[in-house]
């Protein structure tokens, strides 16, 4: 493995451990020439996923993209990293079980979209207006009366 610091070729392993959740191996590395200790995670990938844009362009599945946007939704909010690194987890397991190799990103929006409804209603309107591309404030006044949150606090969106 790389050092993130230096860019040397090779890292020493110093510990290695199961994740809280067993769904993935942390693994603590040394850099042998800067010295520079960081922490990687495997994870078991059952098959290359492929999301359909909603342009037609096809790319592959990217993890951390998922994780930014769930977390930029998140934000200052009071949800456990551990609650979310769960739902994440599930999100990524149905997707792997569905038994498609293609998915529509609008799939994994909509897995996204459930997950946070049950996990924060702030964090679900947040996302959902970006992912339903909210261009005015009546488009969050509808979508929170369609969805039944009309008593979220508009201060905390």
């Amino acid at each position: 493995m790389r050092c993130p610091f230096c860019g040397h070729a090779e890292s020493q392993v110093k510990d290695s451990r199961p994740s809280e959740d067993g769904a993935a191996i942390r693994r603590r590395r040394m850099c042998p020439e800067c010295g520079g200790r960081f922490t990687t995670f495997e994870r078991v990938q059952l098959r290359e996923l492929i999301i359909l844009k909603r342009s037609g362009r096809r790319s592959p599945f990217d993890r951390d993209k998922l994780v930014r946007s769930i977390a930029l939704a998140t934000q200052k909010r009071p949800v456990e990293a551990e609650r979310i690194e769960r739902m994440i987890n599930g999100i990524v397991r149905q997707l792997e079980s569905m038994g498609e190799t293609e998915l529509p990103s609008s799939a994994v929006g909509e897995m996204v979209m459930k997950a946070l409804k049950s996990l924060d209603d702030v964090a679900y309107v947040r996302y959902a207006s970006v992912y339903r591309d909210f261009k005015e404030t009546s488009d969050f006044a509808k979508f929170l009366t369609e969805e039944g949150l009309s008593d979220v606090a508009e201060d905390e969106l």
